[in-house]
């Protein structure tokens, strides 16, 4: 027993135990939060995010695509989301990468009012321009990279064994049909018989 639990002990009235007080153990200060893990296919989105030429954009779904995983626009946010925590930010131009529109136009797609006011300010900075609804337009200052970034090769996948051919069984012999049996005949109905007269006994 510690001498800071006899203490408390000491302290604490005999007969009332619920005032008793028995200090736990300290605890340090909290270790800061391990830095996430990128995944390792981020690395695509960052080079193809690399290759934006200041003054143009690029949707998520278009980084996705080039860098060779289609469908994965969330994962590019992810990815780019990540960039504060692993303090990568300055190297990637974040502020390049729009959400889609309709009609061929894009937009500051950040919910943080901060964050999205940088993103926006940033690439005014560079030269884009945004109509009275915040969109741009990508006819102007979209980019396309003509050369996707190839995607990680897959596993060769071993082919099965070709099935045999089935061999068709050979065909059954038609059924010849038996002849028609003939219809029987009844037999002549019997004549009935008649009783003889009983002899009287005298």
């Amino acid at each position: 027993m510690t001498t800071k639990d006899r203490r408390a002990r000491k302290q604490a009235p005999e007969g009332d135990r619920r005032l008793m007080v028995i200090p736990g153990p300290r605890r340090g200060r909290r270790e800061p939060a391990a830095l996430p893990e990128t995944i390792s296919w981020w690395d695509a989105f960052y080079r193809v995010i690399r290759r934006i030429p200041a003054g143009r954009v690029c949707t998520y779904g278009a980084v996705a695509a080039m860098a060779g995983h289609p469908r994965a626009a969330r994962h590019v946010g992810y990815a780019l989301a990540a960039l504060k925590e692993t303090g990568e930010g300055a190297r990637v131009p974040w502020q390049r990468v729009l959400g889609s529109r309709p009609r061929h136009r894009a937009a500051v797609t950040i919910k943080d009012p901060v964050g999205g006011a940088l993103q926006r300010k940033l690439l005014e900075a560079e030269g884009v321009e945004f109509d009275e609804r915040g969109n741009v337009s990508l006819e102007r200052f979209g980019w396309s990279w003509s050369t996707p970034v190839a995607a990680p090769a897959k596993k060769a996948r071993v082919a099965a064994p070709a099935k045999k051919a089935r061999v068709a069984a050979p065909a059954k012999k038609a059924r010849v049909a038996a002849p028609a049996k003939k219809a029987r005949v009844a037999a002549p109905a019997k004549k009935a018989r008649v009783a003889a007269p009983r002899k009287r006994r005298s």
